[in-house]
């Protein structure tokens, strides 16, 4: 794909953020009753988000690997064999006819990184956005295949690269529920977090649905490759409306769910 080393990094969202201020001073007076299992789930959240922006990220995708559902696993021992580990996973399911030549290849570049090491492009999002992209190849296989191969709709002539942009998705949702607090104090923080106390793949979940209606408003907006930032703009602003509604109890409630199909 021409012109992918231009695709916007994940650190570029910064400049995004007029969504992020309006929820910042919509205050509640009501305070959150905190639930007893989602509480540590929160916490290490926020941990691994400020670890990927300053620190290691050789365990920062532990949170979301739900591989034996224990909520109080150690992730601090998550090692660089387990992002290697995922990054083969998660080639098989894509190109499972195909033999990958090694963990640093020009092949990556077909999936839409960057670059021929997949690993330079975790910097500012860290290893829960491998996690994030794992979780959808296994669990919603068809989707995630009509994504990375751009089957739906008419496509741009300048696409954005799947696997970049998958990076850029979790880094979005995470400003926009303010996980990198250790209380969420806006709208869809507050609600995701009791999702979570329910469901602990809400996250997972939610960032499959996030994927999906980004590609939808792409195709809505007759979107090129420069025009990424605008389109997940508007796809937080979707997401912030659903979170709002009344009927919204858990992920699978929001309208955006129906996107996703096995």
């Amino acid at each position: 794909m021409k012109g992918r080393q231009c695709f916007p990094s994940c650190s570029s969202l910064h400049s995004v953020d007029e969504d992020e201020i309006y929820w910042r001073q919509k205050k509640y007076d009501e305070e959150l009753e905190w639930s007893h299992n989602s509480t540590p789930v929160i916490s290490q959240l926020a941990q691994c988000f400020t670890s990927a922006m300053v620190g290691p990220l050789s365990w920062i995708g532990g949170l979301f690997n739900r591989a034996n559902n224990r909520r109080n696993e150690k992730f601090s021992n998550y090692t660089l064999t387990a992002r290697q580990e995922s990054l083969r996973a998660l080639w098989d399911i894509a190109f499972p006819d195909v033999a990958l030549n090694g963990l640093i290849s020009e092949q990556w570049k077909e999936m839409g990184w960057q670059g021929p090491n997949p690993s330079t492009d975790f910097r500012g999002c860290g290893f829960i956005a491998l996690e994030n992209l794992l979780f959808f190849a296994r669990t919603y296989p068809a989707s995630f295949r009509r994504l990375l191969f751009k089957q739906d709709g008419k496509r741009a002539t300048w696409e954005y690269p799947f696997a970049v942009a998958g990076i850029n998705v979790s880094f979005m949702l995470i400003q926009m529920l303010d996980l990198f607090t250790d209380k969420p104090r806006c709208l869809p923080g507050i609600n995701f977090v009791r999702m979570l106390g329910e469901d602990e793949q809400a996250f997972d979940v939610l960032y499959c649905i996030a994927f999906e209606l980004m590609d939808a408003q792409w195709l809505a907006m007759h979107a090129s490759y420069m025009e990424f930032n605008e389109v997940l703009k508007v796809t937080r602003g979707q997401l912030e409306r659903e979170f709002a509604l009344e009927d919204v109890h858990r992920v699978h409630d929001l309208p955006a769910y129906n996107l996703l199909y096995h």
